[in-house]
């Protein structure tokens, strides 16, 4: 079995002319393995060292700045003919100095919905992919609500942005389960937006849904992945994270944080357990349970990719 190399890896933020943030990408000098091509910076973990501890000494290093936020992220592996590394991806939300690269042919500010530099090291396909994510993912709840509130207060959200969504309607029977998943799909299309069925592979596929949700059980059932181009899970232990990223799930939730009115009784775990539980985790996580997108800032900080919710998603 070959060693692993660890290996710290910054997304390093700033917002564009725009407001909409940007990225840093450098390009690897001529010399090294993959010259030419394009990579996060970073580099190894060395002895004694934690993936932070490495992160912030070689951003010093290969490029000038100090770090005074970096959020854990994303742990990804990646067998290259010369190594197997194991990445802990970190994003630099706060840095302060002036970059002055000493290591790289080039730099480069990017967006992953529009990359404009190429060719990327081959490890870090799923690492654009997540950056395409947004931060917010909400879940419907049509059965508790009504089809026709639900409907409206969809397209409300729509029309501010968002740009994911679950629909969730298990308890509504399959007739208007069917009609109000149509409807759902062709409205988050009609504004760019990605929609997930949860658990209904064949009412995805006849809705022309982006892709599918698993909720937990029917994670543990899986032995290979959905055919659709996004593929979801729930997780509230971190052995099923590495289930879904195993099964090559695009993204999680994880929960719950708090108490939630979806499952009375049901204790939350809180921030620290929940930063304890998913630590730096193997895919894209969302936190999900009695969270707000006031939530944001501290579930980043605690290792979400942002926050998922059911009934704060629809409020005006």
């Amino acid at each position: 079995m070959r060693k692993i190399t660890e290996v710290a890896a910054a997304v390093i933020e700033r917002p564009g002319a725009d407001g909409r943030i940007e990225f840093l990408l450098g390009q690897r000098a001529p010399g090294t393995f993959y010259p030419g091509f394009w990579e996060f910076p970073g580099g190894k973990v060395e002895p004694g060292e934690t993936p932070h501890d490495a992160l912030v000494r070689e951003l010093r290093e290969e490029l000038g700045i100090e770090v005074t936020r970096a959020d854990p992220w994303l742990r990804r592996q990646h067998e290259y003919e010369h190594a197997h590394v194991r990445l802990d991806f970190f994003r630099v939300r706060e840095w302060h100095g002036e970059l002055h690269d000493h290591v790289h042919s080039a730099l480069a500010w990017q967006r992953a919905e529009a990359l404009n530099v190429a060719p990327m090291l081959p490890a870090n396909a799923p690492v654009l992919a997540a950056l395409a994510l947004p931060d917010f993912y909400a879940i419907t709840h049509a059965h508790e609500i009504g089809i026709d509130a639900q409907l409206m207060a969809l397209v409300h959200a729509l029309e501010g942005g968002l740009k994911l969504v679950q629909l969730r309607e298990q308890a509504l029977d399959a007739a208007r389960r069917s009609a109000f998943v149509h409807a759902a799909v062709d409205l988050c299309h009609q504004y760019g937006a990605r929609a997930l069925v949860n658990g209904d592979a064949d009412l995805a596929q006849a809705s022309g849904a982006d892709g599918v949700h698993l909720p937990a059980q029917q994670l543990a059932m899986q032995s290979q992945r959905p055919k659709f181009p996004l593929v979801a899970a729930s997780c509230h232990f971190a052995a099923e994270l590495e289930t879904a990223a195993t099964l090559g799930c695009d993204f999680a939730v994880f929960g719950p944080v708090r108490a939630t009115a979806t499952h009375p009784g049901t204790a939350g775990i809180g921030w620290d357990n929940f930063a304890a539980s998913v630590g730096v985790p193997p895919l894209p996580t969302f936190s999900l349970g009695g969270v707000s997108r006031a939530d944001c800032d501290v579930a980043q900080r605690a290792g979400a990719h942002g926050i998922a919710a059911i009934r704060a998603a629809w409020d005006s």
